[in-house]
């Protein structure tokens, strides 16, 4: 049971995380009539950092529940094969129709709201984009919550603010989505779903940095077994 509610917070916060970007957009740009002027920008990147805390306290009330098979990902390869096949088969399914479903309620309500992120430059490029982007954010997670596990908001202010960052220097790229499930539901939409760029760009290249960015993280964080360290004393006396 307790699996079957967090597939279930998975696939609810997956639906609200589309929504909650396709309304700010539609509060700044159309109802606000801002536009991409800097108090709109700025506005937007408020709005948004404010998003981020409540999925933050989502996820935290929720026991685990994400909107990104990122997030899932980089603490299920940490894991063992039961709970990687979990995450694999239940919870990233989960995200990927929650966040279909949320898209599609969207353009049938607001049929003005857009295409969703594109890829804007060629395959090679755009993989490497989304992928170095996707490796410095789970990094970041990665390191935020080993060092500081407890500080919730210090933690979720530094996240956002990175996060922002990072989709800003990609945002002109590839849209620096950092979210395959998101960008399976716009690209769903728009029927382009099962492209070659589609599943490098946002799919393969990403999951390939998570693994990059976990294997990296347990290189550099985890203690040195007694060979290793003998091994080290001996050359130095040497």
């Amino acid at each position: 049971m307790a699996r079957l509610g967090l597939v279930t917070c998975d696939a609810a916060m997956s639906f609200m995380w589309v929504w909650a970007g396709a309304l700010v957009k539609l509060l700044v740009y159309d109802a606000l009539g801002l536009g991409h002027r800097p108090g709109g920008e700025a506005l937007k990147m408020a709005l948004a950092v404010g998003y981020m805390f409540l999925f933050a306290w989502l996820g935290h009330v929720t026991r685990g529940g994400a909107y990104n098979p990122l997030t899932v990902l980089s603490y299920a390869f940490s894991g063992g094969p039961d709970g990687f096949l979990f995450t694999a088969l239940g919870r990233i399914p989960a995200q990927v129709i929650g966040s279909a479903i949320g898209v599609r309620f969207i353009k049938q309500t607001f049929p003005s709201i857009g295409h969703g992120p594109r890829l804007s430059i060629d395959i090679h490029r755009g993989a490497w984009t989304e992928g170095l982007l996707t490796f410095m954010i789970v990094m970041a997670s990665l390191i935020l919550k080993k060092k500081d596990p407890g500080s919730f908001f210090m933690k979720t202010w530094i996240s956002s603010i990175f996060k922002l960052a990072l989709n800003v220097l990609g945002s002109d790229l590839t849209g620096g989505i950092m979210n395959p499930a998101s960008a399976f539901a716009w690209a769903y939409a728009r029927g382009d779903h099962i492209t070659l760029d589609h599943l490098i760009v946002y799919w393969f290249a990403p999951v390939q940095a998570t693994v990059v960015a976990v294997w990296t993280f347990r290189l550099l964080t985890e203690p040195k077994s007694k060979e290793q360290k003998a091994g080290e004393d001996k050359v130095k006396s040497e």
